[in-house]
């Protein structure tokens, strides 16, 4: 299963099985993290078999269950670090989703586990990413429709994938704030105020690229 595809298959579970990640795929998803770190300027890290971050009441009220394994989304406090982090670390779900594994996005109902990852000085924890072998697949969101989240006039069809993908792509409270506007060959793309709003731009931007193709339009 390439990104694409995975992006397709993907939704957001919250209860986990107590199964381990094999030794390969943990490999194949440290590659992706430190390929996501070199390219972005950030310092995810993946966590396994440590149970303390979504042992407690946060996680209880948020209904997860089962989860031992995450990514801690971590990087240099900027103006852009929560779209870089959601850009990225959307490549990272998308990545697991394609190995089999299931994931959820994760803003506030986990406990901070100093002792599993660093944060360097300077850098901040923005959000975890939930990761494993689900219980179920998941079910697909609800979904504004295309003419709610873009603007352009007589759309080519990368365009209208593109938008098409962008709705696929989870969002905090499934806000989906996020716009897209075609100008000649340039799109740009634009967030409203709300919940981790610039984190799920950063995911957006990447669904749409994957659905739109990168090489038929650059980003204002």
């Amino acid at each position: 299963m390439d990104l694409k595809a995975a992006m397709e298959a993907r939704h957001s579970v919250r209860a986990y099985l107590d199964k381990p990640i094999e030794a390969e795929l943990c490999e194949r998803l440290r590659e992706t993290t430190e390929a996501c770190n070199r390219e972005g300027g950030l310092h995810f890290q993946l966590v396994t078999g440590e149970p303390k971050a979504f042992g407690g009441l946060m996680a209880h009220y948020g209904k997860f269950s089962g989860v031992k394994n995450y990514v801690a989304l971590i990087g240099k406090k900027s103006g852009d670090l929560q779209e870089k982090v959601g850009y990225y670390g959307e490549r990272v779900a998308l990545t697991a989703q394609a190995l089999g594994l299931n994931t959820c996005w994760v803003a506030l109902t986990y406990k901070k586990v100093k002792t599993a990852y660093t944060v360097g000085k300077g850098e901040k924890l923005c959000c975890v990413l939930a990761l494993g072998y689900g219980e179920t697949q998941g079910v697909p969101h609800k979904s504004k429709s295309a003419e709610e989240v873009s603007a352009a006039e007589d759309p080519p069809a990368w365009f209208a994938e593109g938008v098409r993908a962008a709705l696929l792509a989870p969002t905090a409270m499934n806000q989906q704030k996020f716009r897209f506007a075609l100008r000649g060959d340039t799109v740009e793309a634009a967030t409203g105020k709300g919940f981790y709003a610039k984190i799920d731009l950063g995911i957006a931007k990447l669904h749409f690229e994957l659905g739109a193709g990168k090489e038929n339009f650059r980003w204002a």
